[in-house]
């Protein structure tokens, strides 16, 4: 039986991810940082499937000592301060999960068993101002953002590791991928859950940001999937994740209340406090490469995704549950 260690497994894409490694057979250790309170709402449905270990990237022995007990084969690190505009009230600490954080990991994957393959969860936030369109493996990075910076160091040391030490490391550039588990501080979830909550008679407005900014949005559960791909090759790699589209936050609006029955004019507010210092005005990915080498396509396309979220929000809006 293989082991894998998820980093972030309490988070979005930590929850589809350990929840597809149970599915193929793997004992599943999740790092979770000690805390008075843990939020495992995400795994909940799988906490008794799942071991639980105590360790925190900003502390190297702790990693070393994760993986010396667990012996994992695997190790993916999705932890990070991953909210762009966080980065920027927080960047120095956004620097230590986000870039010196990867350090930690790669120096206790090297020192402990290098024989573990390593996943470091890249950020099409790289791209940032972008250089071409689509962006691809070979387009320069040019990050907008602390954040776009720190997972720019993060690629490029998850680089220098494998060439260096021979290690098998891969960074996946994911670009953005959301679910009914995306935080409500992500403009997608933000959308949605404000047309249920409109919907259903508790708000009576959305206040966004730039309406015009444009994204590859995908699904989440799709996209772990091409994590676990990336380890199974037989040489390490660098993937472009993506669907290849790109819709406005306009775009997202309009099919969201659509698909409540309401017109998204209506109700939605441009505030000037929800603009970025610097903005990324277009992001789109060519998954080309990801799709030839791991035999990875998305499954679930735009409209769908939205629909998906606004259905979801709806039920647990309905039902009482926090979402």
């Amino acid at each position: 039986m293989k082991t894998a260690l998820i980093t972030g497994v309490t988070g979005q894409d930590g929850s589809y991810l350990a929840e597809f490694l149970l599915g193929q057979g793997y004992r599943v250790v999740g790092m979770v940082r000690r805390s008075s309170t843990v939020n495992f709402d995400r795994i909940k449905h799988i906490q008794n499937d799942i071991e639980i270990a105590q360790g925190d990237l900003l502390d190297q022995m702790s990693i070393v000592d994760i993986l010396r007990e667990h012996r994992p084969t695997e190790v993916y690190n999705l932890a990070a301060q991953s909210f762009v505009p966080t980065s920027w009230t927080q960047p120095v600490l956004t620097g230590e999960f986000t870039a010196l954080g990867v350090t930690r990991m790669l120096e206790a994957v090297r020192s402990t068993d290098p024989a573990i393959r390593f996943y470091q969860a890249s950020s099409s936030e790289m791209f940032g101002k972008v250089a071409e369109v689509p962006q691809r493996e070979t387009t320069p990075f040019y990050p907008r953002s602390p954040y776009g910076v720190a997972k720019v160091y993060g690629h490029w040391i998850t680089v220098n590791y494998r060439e260096s030490y021979n290690l098998f490391a891969c960074s996946g550039i994911l670009f953005n991928h959301e679910s009914p588990r995306r935080g409500l501080e992500f403009v997608t979830h933000k959308v949605t859950h404000a047309v249920a909550k409109i919907k259903l008679g508790k708000a009576k407005e959305l206040r966004l940001g730039n309406l015009d900014s444009r994204r590859d949005w995908g699904f989440a559960g799709d996209y772990v999937q091409a994590m676990w791909r990336m380890l199974q090759q037989d040489q390490p790699d660098d993937f472009v994740v993506a669907t290849g589209e790109t819709h406005s936050v306009q775009q997202l609006c309009e099919v969201a209340f659509g698909h409540a029955g309401l017109d998204w004019r209506e109700f939605v507010r441009q505030d000037p406090k929800y603009f970025r210092p610097a903005e990324v005005d277009l992001l789109v990915g060519d998954p080309t490469k990801a799709g030839k080498a791991l035999g990875w396509e998305p499954t679930v396309n735009f409209n769908g995704l939205v629909r998906m979220m606004v259905d979801e929000d709806l039920k647990a809006i309905e039902e009482g549950r926090e979402v």
